[in-house]
């Protein structure tokens, strides 16, 4: 059965081609209209005008921060060089210890979450370790890098968590590690110049035991090199293969100085768990 005739069919196409000319035509006539509705504008604008002027650069230098000095062209080193460099932004750390027993580490949360240690309410640290450094910057003209000053607890741990190293007097800022730029091969001659430094200070001149140094001979140090000493410090040299830790993951030989005798109490300088746990602020 046909739904529809010839004729039908026929009639039905001519009226959808109609449709569609039709639809052509409005759109390209709406097209025409907005062409011709379409306004140009000249802008004018005299020879050389500019719509602003841009200033000439000026070179500028970074603005010391107020714990920064001059001191021979080189920064004054103070105590906040000595802040503990820890931080939660660092991941934990995997340790594997005797009979496959495995210990995780978490780093502390930075000097922004807890201060120096304190004496007498207010952060300190020891003043020969300042005092040294920045003596070594004025003889040398180079810059000291202090690579690990304080360290709180949970950071000394993290650090290097090695036995020997849980009484380490970074922890109660008597201890600094550091190296000079320009002398990372010679460490030699910046521990020749901490020497010096005792014959240069008149508070020191006429007491021998601050003058000499001897060398420790004992074997139960994490050194290759004999460490030296007075009554006031103990000075131990890492070789480039030696004393590797997370504050210490540079190329180059370092310094230690230990701080063993407090010239102002007058009193021997020892680690001990209150120094190191409860004498400083947590924020």
């Amino acid at each position: 059965m046909k739904l529809y005739s010839t004729p039908l069919r026929f009639t039905v196409l001519l009226t959808a081609l109609f449709l569609v000319g039709c639809s052509s035509s409005d759109n390209n006539q709406s097209a025409r209209m907005r062409t011709d509705t379409q306004k140009g504008e000249y802008i004018y604008r005299v020879h050389d005008e500019q719509l602003f002027q841009i200033p000439p650069l000026e070179k500028k230098f970074r603005e010391v921060y107020p714990w920064e000095s001059s001191l021979s062209g080189e920064r004054l080193i103070t105590k906040e060089y000595f802040r503990c460099k820890g931080s939660s932004l660092n991941p934990a750390r995997t340790v594997v210890r005797d009979k496959g027993e495995i210990v995780h580490y978490y780093d502390c949360g930075g000097s922004e979450k807890h201060s120096l240690p304190l004496r007498e309410q207010k952060e300190y640290i020891y003043p020969i370790l300042i005092d040294l450094v920045n003596y070594l910057q004025t003889k040398t003209e180079k810059r000291v890098v202090i690579t690990c000053g304080h360290r709180c607890p949970e950071h000394n741990t993290y650090s290097d968590p090695a036995i020997s190293n849980q009484y380490s007097k970074h922890m109660i800022g008597a201890e600094v590690s550091f190296y000079v730029q320009g002398l990372e091969n010679h460490p030699e001659t910046v521990i020749k110049l901490i020497q010096d430094y005792y014959k240069t200070k008149e508070k020191y001149s006429k007491q021998k035991e601050y003058i000499e140094f001897k060398r420790y001979e004992k074997k139960d140090t994490n050194v290759s090199t004999q460490p030296w000493y007075n009554k006031e410090i103990f000075i131990k040299l890492f070789q480039k293969s030696e004393g590797r830790n997370f504050d210490n993951r540079h190329p180059y030989p370092y310094i230690s100085i230990q701080v063993r005798y407090d010239f102002d109490k007058q009193e021997n300088v020892i680690y001990s768990w209150d120094k190191a746990n409860g004498n400083y602020l947590r924020r």
